[in-house]
């Protein structure tokens, strides 16, 4: 792709680095850019600059934040007993897109995959198990993905948890199993969440399948 502006070369080389985008959809982006107003565009920048340097990490629940506290754990009228535990922040979006749950989350950042080199110390399961220990959690709902590596993931945080007072649920099987929670479409999703079930009777049940 041959340009006669390095300026607009620069540009569709950084946003050709975005997941999903080529170089020709790069291309279209700048040029509707060039497009607009220099206000617009600058308000777009500007928008783009804060979020990478302003946005924070919820430091009870991991989850995007504009402040040390996301508006999620901030919230007095949700149920602070109820803890949906989820591998990162799109499953957070996804869920509250069902307006089901009124809990509040904790973000794993990932989920169990020794042969990616990712372990229990790579992903905030100590931070969950103080939040149990010391919040007066009543129940974790563990909404990981329904893949190998979620399943080990839920057992492994329910070996942890076993000596605390909490009741641990996993979300129903509207999932398919190798599926991603973040594709599976919202009335799915809200099911999976309403009609949650006992680990000891998901590990049951996976232990027959």
């Amino acid at each position: 792709m041959i340009f006669s502006s390095k300026l607009i070369e620069d540009a569709v080389q950084e946003f050709a680095k975005l997941p999903g985008i080529g170089k020709k959809t790069a291309l279209r982006m700048v040029l509707q850019l060039l497009k607009m107003e220099k206000p617009a565009v600058d308000g777009f920048t500007g928008a783009l600059s804060r979020m990478r340097h302003e946005v924070q990490f919820c430091k009870v629940c991991n989850n995007v934040s504009d402040a040390d506290v996301c508006v999620i754990c901030a919230n007095r009228s949700r149920n602070h007993s109820q803890v949906c535990v989820v591998e990162n922040i799109r499953d957070v979006i996804a869920i509250e897109s069902t307006q089901q749950f009124n809990g509040l989350y904790h973000v794993l950042g990932g989920i169990l995959s020794p042969l990616d080199g990712i372990g229990p110390e790579q992903l905030y399961i100590s931070s969950l198990h103080d939040r149990v220990r010391d919040n007066g959690v009543e129940e974790l709902i563990m909404a990981l993905s329904p893949t190998i590596e979620g399943d080990t993931t839920v057992y492994y945080i329910a070996r942890q948890l076993k000596d605390l007072p909490v009741h641990i649920t996993t979300i129903a099987r509207g999932i398919a199993f190798g599926g991603e929670l973040e594709y599976a479409d919202e009335m799915t999703l809200a099911r999976s969440i309403a009609k949650r079930l006992p680990i000891e009777n998901y590990v049951s049940v996976q232990s027959k399948s």
